[in-house]
């Protein structure tokens, strides 16, 4: 197994992701120019990005974003911070988090369903009386469709559709008459 991360340990390479910039003797020097805090700290930051999105090319994104906003902030010679380091890892880490709830959001998404086209054939046998009773049937509840479906064209019982919609008699006869009623007002108004 390839590993996308190729050093020793990750608590070490964490450890020094934090560390600053430092010149000789523990003080901290200026801050770098941001191509050279671009060149020294790019690699390690990608590599924080995948651990944290788990896809490369989004991770190289994440990181040129963050690049970029620090360049569009302070200037090429970054002052103003005091520590571009942690800018970087606060911005890989906010950009890496606004990635993962992006992607959470696309999946969750569900388009609508597709409406059911009918066969050609179908329409050229269906007068426009027939289709303008199938535009009105979609229109009731599926309750009603169902009463009316069963009672008229599969030529059940009222007790026969009771049983198989699991309702009583009652619910059938009433379903059934408002499903009627609306149906013959909204044909006569046309």
């Amino acid at each position: 197994m390839i590993s996308v991360l190729p050093f020793p340990s990750l608590f070490a390479w964490l450890r020094g992701l934090s560390a600053g910039v430092r010149a000789g003797g523990g003080a901290p020097a200026a801050p770098p120019a941001i191509n050279e805090l671009y060149h020294s700290r790019r690699l390690s930051l990608v590599r924080l990005a995948v651990l944290m999105v788990d896809d490369l090319p989004t991770a190289e994104d994440i990181v040129q974003d963050v690049f970029t906003a620090l360049y569009r902030k302070h200037g090429p010679e970054l002052r103003g911070v005091s520590d571009p380091n942690a800018y970087l890892i606060t911005g890989v880490t906010n950009a890496a988090r606004s990635a993962l709830r992006r992607r959470r959001t696309a999946r969750a998404y569900l388009p609508p369903p597709e409406e059911a086209v009918p066969a050609a054939e179908d329409e050229a046998l269906l007068g426009e009386g027939d289709r303008e009773m199938l535009r009105e049937l979609r229109g009731l509840t599926a309750r009603q469709r169902q009463v009316l479906v069963l009672r008229y064209w599969s030529e059940l019982s009222e007790g026969e559709i009771a049983d198989t919609l699991r309702v009583s008699r009652g619910t059938v006869k009433s379903t059934a008459h408002r499903a009627l009623s609306i149906l013959r007002a909204r044909l006569g108004e046309r």
